[in-house]
């Protein structure tokens, strides 16, 4: 009996435990709720040692002690600064490829690299290309300096953010997501049932996710500012023509514009006979499909004959003169 009542109070005490360490360290899991928890804790622990402190430093520090005078004359220390440094350059040069190497050059001399690069050419044959170029901070301004140096500046843009805060919370939130990290590992330690080992495994997986995530947004912030990110585009300078002679028009000219008018005019009439054609091919295939398909079969109209006027009985037919006597008569006539 003694053994049972022995154990009960022993697992109840543990899960008590667990529970009031999984609140603990739940608050910790968050962004800048775990920072300020932890920020909490410390202040607490060490405000016994800043009271001594205080009241040493007073102490020493009354009217006409050394260390009142090297207080005040000591300058404050300097917080780091973090700027995210970015530009962009329009340039126009003579000769594309020959500028895009001198840009790679002063890149590669500075400790940099070259990012993405994009090269056109337009239906004149003028190159263009768009080339993004990674330095380090110290050397920016220099290159900058070389780049604009390689022929006109047409457009220039620089920006400068400042993201010491950012650095500074993600920093914090590190410390304090590793601290609740082993905080859970720890309680993983102590475990005896499986599942406050399985409540533990969840919780250490979830935090060591968001621990991931807050060095990974801490790799990019000193990526941004320990490189500066310079956009090179580059085109090339379009040739100057010659301009033409402005003399008066002669026979020639006239001749040589009476010939393009004409010219003209021919091709806009073979282009209205073109679009017409169509129109009249298929206008000549409906009339013959009429006559030799569809008019055949049509029903044909009786031809009506049209009456003949009743007439009286015909005149008697003259006997013909008999050759003797008539010619008698013509004669003795005559």
């Amino acid at each position: 009996m003694r053994t049972r009542r022995s154990v009960r109070p022993a697992h109840a005490l543990a899960g008590v435990l667990l529970a009031a360490a999984l609140a603990v360290t739940g608050c910790s899991g968050g962004g800048d709720s775990s920072a300020g928890s932890s920020a909490a804790d410390d202040k607490a622990a060490a405000a016994p040692a800043e009271g001594r402190a205080a009241d040493e430093g007073a102490r020493q520090g009354a009217p006409g002690g050394a260390a009142d005078g090297a207080r005040a004359t000591a300058p404050p220390k300097a917080a780091a600064t973090h700027v995210i440094r970015t530009a962009s350059l329009t340039v126009r040069v003579e000769d594309v490829p020959k500028a895009l190497e001198e840009a790679r050059a002063a890149t590669g001399n500075a400790g940099g690299y070259v990012g993405d690069e994009t090269t056109v050419r337009d239906g004149d044959g003028h190159e263009h290309t768009r080339v993004v170029l990674r330095v380090p901070v110290a050397e920016y301004e220099e290159v900058l300096a070389a780049l604009e140096g390689t022929g006109k500046l047409l457009e220039r843009d620089a920006k400068a953010e400042d993201v010491t805060d950012q650095v500074v919370d993600v920093e914090s939130r590190i410390t304090s997501q590793r601290a609740s990290v082993a905080r859970i590992r720890e309680l993983m330690d102590r475990a005896t049932r499986l599942s406050d080992v399985v409540t533990l495994e969840g919780e250490l997986s979830s935090r060591q996710a968001d621990l991931e995530a807050l060095l990974a947004q801490q790799a990019s912030l000193k990526d941004r500012t320990s490189l500066a990110t310079i956009t090179l585009e580059l085109s090339e300078r379009p040739r100057q023509e010659a301009a033409p002679k402005d003399d008066d028009p002669g026979f020639v000219d006239a001749l040589t514009g009476g010939w393009e008018a004409f010219v003209t005019m021919l091709r806009w009439l073979a282009v209205a006979v073109g679009a017409v054609l169509p129109f009249a091919a298929a206008a000549a295939l409906l009339v013959l499909l009429w006559l030799k398909a569809v008019r055949p079969r049509l029903p044909r109209r009786p031809r009506t004959v049209p009456a003949m006027p009743a007439a009286g009985p015909l005149p008697a037919a003259r006997p013909a003169p008999e050759p003797g006597r008539g010619g008698t008569r013509e004669g003795g006539e005559g």
